[in-house]
C-alpha cells in the first residue's frame, strides 16, 4: 500500500491503540504517538512511529489527531488538560476519538473543542477489538458531519471492513452502546451454552462449525466459544471495560426511560468477575463462573438474581410479588430508575 502525506498523531497505546497504530504504519501513514506511560512506546517506535512529548505537540504536528483511551475523563485530560490538544489545535484539523465513552460527554467535548480552537470532532468507536484492528477489518460506528466523515475516509479504509456514519457527533457512541449490549449479553449466553455442551458430553469446540450458517451463527460464536471451550483466556476484551460500557448503557437507558432487565443482570454478573479480581482478564473468563456456579455456599453473595414485573406505565421501582414461589430478593428497586 502506498504512503500518504496525511499526518496522523495518536494518543493512547493500550491493547487496542497499539493494534490501530501498527495497522496505520503498515498502510504507509506517518504516525507520531504519545502515551501517559512512555515505556509502552518502545515497540511502536521500533515499528516506525515517532514519539511526541505531550498531546499539544501531537496537535502541533498533525493533520488528524486520534485518541483511544479508557474513558471520558482520559479523553478530556488529553484534549483539554495542561499541554492538551486544544492548546495547539487549529482550524482544519480533526480529532477522531476511537474510545468508547458516553454520547453526552462526546457532544459536550466536541462543542468545547470547536469553541476553543475550531477543530472538528469525529466519534468513531469500534467493534472487533485488537485482532480486527490488526487486519483492518474493524467495524466502526461514526458520528460526524458528512464533510468530516469524507475527510477521514482514507483512515477508515485502512482500519475498517465497514465504517458507517450513524449521524452527527455522538451518534457513533450511541451505536457502540447498543453494540455492547449485544456483545455482553450474547457472550454470557455463549458461556452458558459452552458449559451445557460440555456437561452434555458434546465437544464444545465443534459447536461453531456445526452451527455455521444457521440462525444461531455469529462472529461472537465463532470467536468466543472456541476460546471458552479450550479454555484460552488471551485478552480480546477485558471484563472491567465491559462493566464500564454496560454501566454507560445503564445510564443511557435510565435517561431514555428504557427498561433493560436482561442487560442489568449481565452487568451484575460481569461486575462480580471484576470484584473477584478478573477485571483485567478476557471476557471469555465468564465461562469459569458458569462452571463453578454464581451462588456457592461459603462465598460472599455479591449478586443474587431478582425477578421484576414492569409497571404498565413504563419502568418503575414498584415490584409486585407473584403468587408462585420465587427466589428471595424482591425488594431491590429497578436499576434503570
Amino acid at each position: 500500500m502506498t504512503e500518504t502525506t496525511l499526518r496522523i498523531c495518536f494518543a493512547g497505546t493500550g491493547l487496542l491503540g497499539r493494534a490501530i497504530i501498527r495497522r496505520l504504519l503498515e498502510c504507509g501513514f506517518p504516525v507520531a504517538v504519545w502515551n501517559r506511560s512512555a515505556d509502552k512506546l518502545a515497540p511502536l517506535l521500533e515499528a516506525g512511529a515517532e514519539a511526541a512529548a505531550t498531546p499539544a505537540e501531537l496537535a502541533r504536528q498533525a493533520d488528524i489527531v486520534m485518541t483511544c483511551v479508557t474513558d471520558a475523563n482520559a479523553v478530556e485530560e488529553i484534549v483539554f488538560g495542561p499541554d492538551g490538544v486544544a492548546s495547539t489545535g487549529r482550524v482544519g484539523q480533526l480529532l477522531i476519538d476511537m474510545s468508547s465513552i458516553d454520547p453526552g460527554a462526546t457532544r459536550a467535548m466536541a462543542k468545547r473543542l470547536a469553541e476553543d480552537c475550531r477543530m472538528g470532532w469525529v466519534d468513531a468507536p469500534i467493534s472487533g477489538g485488537a485482532p480486527a484492528a490488526a487486519t483492518g477489518s474493524m467495524t466502526v460506528m461514526v458520528g460526524a458531519s458528512e464533510k468530516d466523515f469524507k475527510a477521514v475516509a482514507p483512515i477508515m479504509d485502512a482500519l475498517a471492513g465497514r465504517a458507517t456514519r450513524m449521524g452527527s457527533v455522538g451518534a457513533g457512541q450511541t451505536t457502540k452502546l447498543i453494540n455492547q449490549v449485544m456483545v455482553g449479553c450474547v457472550g454470557a449466553i455463549l458461556a452458558e451454552a459452552t458449559v451445557l455442551a460440555q456437561n452434555g458430553g458434546v465437544d464444545a469446540q465443534r459447536i461453531p462449525d456445526a452451527l455455521a450458517g444457521g440462525r444461531a451463527d455469529s462472529r461472537l460464536l465463532q470467536e468466543m466459544m472456541p476460546k471458552m471451550a479450550k479454555p484460552d483466556f488471551t485478552p480480546m476484551g477485558r471484563n472491567k471495560n465491559m462493566v464500564k460500557d454496560l454501566e454507560m448503557v445503564h445510564d443511557f437507558a435510565k435517561a431514555t426511560g428504557t427498561p433493560m432487565p436482561v442487560t442489568a443482570l449481565v452487568t451484575e454478573l460481569h461486575r462480580q468477575l471484576v470484584l473477584e479480581g478478573l477485571g483485567d482478564h478476557c471476557n471469555s473468563t465468564f465461562v469459569t463462573r458458569c462452571v463453578k456456579g454464581w451462588l456457592r455456599k461459603g462465598r460472599r453473595r455479591v449478586f443474587r438474581p431478582r425477578s421484576r414485573i414492569p409497571c404498565r406505565r413504563g419502568p418503575c421501582s414498584r415490584i409486585t410479588k407473584p403468587t408462585t414461589p420465587t427466589p428471595s430478593g424482591w425488594r431491590r428497586e429497578n436499576p434503570f430508575r
